[in-house]
């Protein structure tokens, strides 16, 4: 009895995990929390840079500090940058937070060679400043202030705040973004913060060692960030959030603990668009983000056109998702990435998360040494992650060197964001396309191959892919799985429509449990190899391994409960060899094993079936022999060529058989009495 009920639990739990999913969301954090978000109506435009009109002067007054920073300048600029420092003596500013209070719309600032740690703007808060009244983000780490509470208290989370200051440039002028630097000493959640700061320009500055963001723009019409480096920051170094009209160019990020450049809730212009749209809200170009956990990162990442950049040598390269709860503009759609170089993102920083380096104070876990504490939880190894993005173009881009995928693409429902209503549970992860990357290839035509090419959960409409590496369009390579549907030369999906509302069984499962992580508690799923597990330690090898023991078990127990015929006998041989077959094809994705251990056991299990019914057992013969056809529909499907117009993997459905099936069988083995042996 108690080994009946736990195989019937455990069948309940392999048929039933993967739509759990579907009701409770993943524990990883949330990446990102903000105000109600009011979009900026989209009237303005991108500023250009400025080089005359009215300007103020930002510099220290250690003239010896200043001439060794100025030494190694050539010459026209070492000599402008010494008239200015002596312009700056006499009329100018100590403190950048000076100057930007004192600015009039159309002002330059011009900020000389030094470091600047703004140190009115540590004072201790007084008055209202000293208990706002304002809620917790939830982990508890600051307070989510409206924008009437930052203008009131603008240093409670910023080093220098440009609060409803329009046509504001501040730019540094040295000769290089590190010679002027703007440092947070890990006393403030952001080192810059322009909000409401139409027209806000920002060049040749280095802001660094916040906990939260180098630099943050947040509602706002027109802005751009140029040659600008944000580095060593507990999550980002550029965060622009609810914006229009956005530049970032020639920018640099790293050290950071989510990504150098984060367009997150970015202006939803083209939300009811195909994949032709008039303009992006958000452009980012010439910007080079490494050694970060991210690249690029942006939770509702929305009309943002990202071409001619470099992700190179970060845990993961890109991520824009529609995972994240309270993003506006859900769900993320419509960006265009093209030309950009991709490759080489396998860092280790979950590393420092084991040995217990990020519970030590900010200023001890040592980010300046290359330190990096993972603000999420994503599979290391990856060039590209898209988790619930729609209508998203990958082109032209240069993907390689990766230990886990060039592209991930998965489903994410609305209770995982937060989202309970029924159409949002399948509004995610449709009608996105890779056309023409250069996959396994450097920018140099080196070889330097992913493991996988792509990466599908089997979720979505509307996807098409090129071919994978070494293979013709749909016709295997480094693709799991390896009938992806294919681009046409017209760009489109070919073929029949391949429709799925919900992802492979086990293929969600383990997206399910590998979000688990938690940087605040400091904990690591076990059995995640996005961690470090291998083998049966990977959790769809564990739920491969079980279903494989339970199926098998029950089959050997009809079989010698109920029949001993050749035809049984032979059946069950192919059956279980094609459980173990199928157990090794999980463990090694993009191989023929996944579809040929299928076939073998659906084989197995037609025959099994016939053998069944011909002993008397008609009903359960013929449900044995539909198990058969569902593992052989999935074969094909996951072998051959997907099955147009099926609203669901065969998986499902084939988990849902078993359900059934394990209950009859059940009652068959303890009812029925062992038969006779065939005769010779």
């Amino acid at each position: 009895m108690g080994a009946s009920r736990l195989a019937a639990r455990t069948t309940l739990v392999l048929g039933m995990a993967a739509l759990a999913t579907l009701l409770l969301p993943p524990g990883a954090g949330q990446a990102h929390e903000e105000r109600e978000i009011t979009f900026p109506d989209g009237t303005g435009s991108a500023p250009t840079h400025r080089t005359s009109g009215p300007q103020l002067l930002v510099c220290k007054t250690d003239r010896a500090d200043f001439e060794t920073r100025v030494a190694g300048f050539d010459r026209p600029l070492r000599e402008r940058n010494l008239t200015l420092f002596d312009q700056c003596q006499d009329d100018g500013f100590r403190h950048l937070q000076e100057a930007v209070d004192a600015a009039e719309p159309g002002t330059i600032v011009r900020v000389l060679p030094g470091l600047y740690r703004e140190e009115p703007s540590l004072a201790p808060p007084t008055g209202q400043c000293a208990a706002i009244d304002a809620p917790f983000s939830s982990d508890q780490r600051y307070q989510v202030l409206s924008y009437q509470q930052q203008v009131a208290c603008p240093h409670e989370q910023n080093l220098v705040a440009v609060l409803g200051k329009r046509d504001l440039q501040i730019e540094g002028t040295g000769a290089g973004p590190e010679d002027v630097v703007v440092d947070a000493q890990f006393r403030k959640l952001n080192a810059i913060r322009a909000d409401r700061a139409d027209g806000f320009y920002l060049r040749n500055l280095t802001a660094q060692r916040t906990t939260f963001n180098a630099v943050y723009v947040i509602e706002t019409d027109g802005f751009v960030i140029d040659r600008a480096v944000g580095r060593w920051n507990d999550e980002y170094g550029f965060l622009v959030f609810a914006n229009d009209h956005g530049l970032l160019t020639d920018c640099e990020g790293y050290g950071n603990g989510d990504s150098a450049i984060y367009p997150g809730a970015s202006s939803d212009i083209n939300a009811d668009a195909g994949h032709a749209v008039e303009r992006y809200a958000v452009e980012i170009t010439g910007c080079y983000g490494h050694h970060n956990l991210l690249g690029y990162s942006g939770t509702a990442g929305n009309s943002v056109w990202a071409h001619d950049n470099v992700f190179t040598d970060n845990a993961a390269g890109v991520a824009t998702d529609s995972a994240f709860p309270d993003h506006p503009g859900m769900p993320q759609n419509h960006a265009l990435f093209e030309r950009n170089v991709i490759g080489d993102n396998n860092q280790d920083y979950y590393r420092y998360v084991r040995d217990g380096t990020c519970l030590k104070p900010y200023e001890q876990r040592g980010y300046e040494d290359g330190v990096v504490c993972p603000a999420v939880g994503l599979p290391a190894g990856t060039g590209v992650i898209n988790p619930g993005g729609n209508y998203n173009i990958w082109r032209d881009n240069w993907v390689y060197g990766h230990d886990y995928a060039g592209f991930l693409t998965s489903w994410v429902p609305g209770f995982v964001r937060g989202d309970g209503g029924w159409s949002a549970q399948f509004d995610t992860s449709h009608h996105n396309r890779y056309l023409g990357n250069r996959m396994g290839l450097t920018p140099d035509g080196a070889a330097s191959p992913n493991r996988l090419d792509f990466w599908w959960d089997g979720q979505g409409r509307g996807h098409c892919w090129q071919a994978a590496s070494g293979a013709g369009a749909g016709a295997g390579g480094s693709a799991e799985p390896r009938t992806l549907p294919a681009c046409g030369s017209d760009q489109l999906p070919a073929g029949l429509p391949i429709t799925r509302f919900v992802a492979e069984p086990g293929k969600l499962l383990k997206l399910y449990v590998c979000a688990e992580y938690s940087q605040a508690e400091q904990s690591l799923p076990v059995n995640c190899e996005w961690y470090g597990a291998s083998g049966l330690g990977r959790i769809e090898v564990q739920l491969a391994l079980a279903e494989a023991v339970l199926l098998g078990l029950a089959f050997l127990a009809v079989f010698l409960r109920r029949l001993r015929s050749r035809l049984g006998f032979g059946s069950l041989l192919v059956a279980l060899s094609g459980l173990g077959v199928g157990m090794f094809g999980t463990g090694y994705e993009a191989t023929p094993l996944t579809p040929i251990g299928l076939a073998l056991f659906g084989a197995g299990a037609v025959g099994l079936g016939l053998a069944v019914r011909s002993a008397g057992r008609p009903g359960y013969g013929w449900l044995t022999v539909a198990l058969g056809g569902l593992a052989l529909l999935g074969a094909v499907d996951r072998g051959l060529t997907m099955i147009p117009f099926l609203p669901v993997p065969p998986s499902l459905l084939r988990i849902l058989v078993e359900l059934v099936w394990f209950g009859w069988t059940l009652v068959v083995v303890s009812r029925d009495r062992a038969p006779a042996a065939e005769p010779a």
